[in-house]
């Protein structure tokens, strides 16, 4: 799936009018979840109440620009690699751009911006980050049903020896051979 109606996306730039395009873009791209803030100092607390699918921030800000709000959710969030991050930007400058990567952005898109691919970005990073979500919740399953077997295993292991103690308490060694039809015993 490209898109699902929960899709939650946070907004962070200083400029309203910045803002305001994003939200009429995402709105004529048919998205409803989205939430905005001109502080980057409010980042960490909507990360935390709005819990936001993607982020799209901009780097030029005042209090925190986006490198130090990069730094901050690094920290902050359990999993700072579950929550994908498109930043928007005037600056084009290529070194930007590669310390934005290396900070944690996923993509980066200059301004202005290009209502269609600022689209095909937001779509391709939600993607991203459903199928990450998916790979995670499989491996929890996974990791569950292999706790389980673990489980089964070592109660089963249990109930041999207990089989094997009791009998060992019924040998019988006339024969000479109580040890021998134990093993066959056990490995039937």
């Amino acid at each position: 799936p490209t898109r699902r109606s929960s899709d939650l996306i946070l907004i962070v730039d200083d400029q309203e009018a910045n803002v305001r395009l994003i939200e009429f873009i995402l709105d004529a791209a048919g998205f409803q979840q989205y939430a905005h803030t001109t502080d980057a100092r409010e980042v960490l607390p909507l990360c935390w109440n709005f819990q936001p699918d993607l982020l799209l921030l901009d780097l030029q800000m005042p209090h925190y620009d986006g490198f130090a709000v990069m730094a901050r959710l690094a920290r902050a969030l359990p999993d700072p690699t579950h929550l994908p991050i498109l930043v928007l930007t005037a600056d084009i400058n290529a070194e930007t751009k590669k310390k934005a990567l290396a900070s944690g952005a996923n993509d980066f898109l200059s301004k202005p911006l290009d209502a269609t691919e600022v689209v095909l970005r937001i779509k391709n990073l939600l993607r991203t980050h459903w199928l990450y979500s998916e790979l995670r919740r499989s491996n929890d399953t996974l990791e569950e049903k292999v706790r389980e077997r673990t489980a089964e295993l070592a109660e089963a292991e249990l109930q041999i020896l207990d089989r094997l103690a009791v009998a060992t308490e019924y040998r019988d060694d006339s024969g000479g051979q109580h040890t021998e039809r134990v093993g066959k015993g056990a490995a039937m």
